[in-house]
């Protein structure tokens, strides 16, 4: 079964807007949002090219982002760890052939990001994976 919206990905995870339930219903923009990043090309997607690409200006943008609860930064953040784990899940790449298909331009920024969403570092991840151990965090 492919998976056709940011929702049935499982990427209800917006923002951590403490007076909000854990999931609440996204809007439209935010959904299209994390559908833009999620089948992208994520090294050129920029906030100003998703709001392009959904007829809208910048500003617009980051106004409906707002009213979520979130914002586009947070929302790469995502798509990013996503596809990690969809990769990683397959496959095992070096960190820098995995921090250029998420669109990092330096590897470094990927292993601090990497560390954040797991709590290992890549090379203590991959040591984990070759136990057994699934992904953790």
């Amino acid at each position: 079964m492919e998976l056709n919206t940011a929702a049935d990905r499982g990427c209800r995870d917006v923002g951590p807007a403490a007076d909000k339930p854990p999931y609440f219903p996204l809007s439209r923009t935010t959904d299209r949002v994390l559908d833009i990043l999620l089948d992208g090309d994520l090294s050129r997607l920029r906030a100003e090219s998703v709001a392009e690409q959904l007829g809208m200006s910048c500003t617009t943008l980051r106004r409906r982002l707002r009213a979520d609860h979130t914002h586009y930064q947070f929302l790469l953040d995502r798509a990013r760890q996503y596809r990690c784990e969809q990769c990683l899940k397959s496959v095992w790449l070096p960190g820098k052939c995995l921090a250029d298909e998420l669109g990092y331009l330096e590897v470094n920024s990927f292993y601090r990001a990497f560390r954040r969403w797991t709590g290992f570092s890549y090379s203590e991840y991959k040591l984990r994976r070759e136990r057994g151990q699934t992904w953790l965090h």
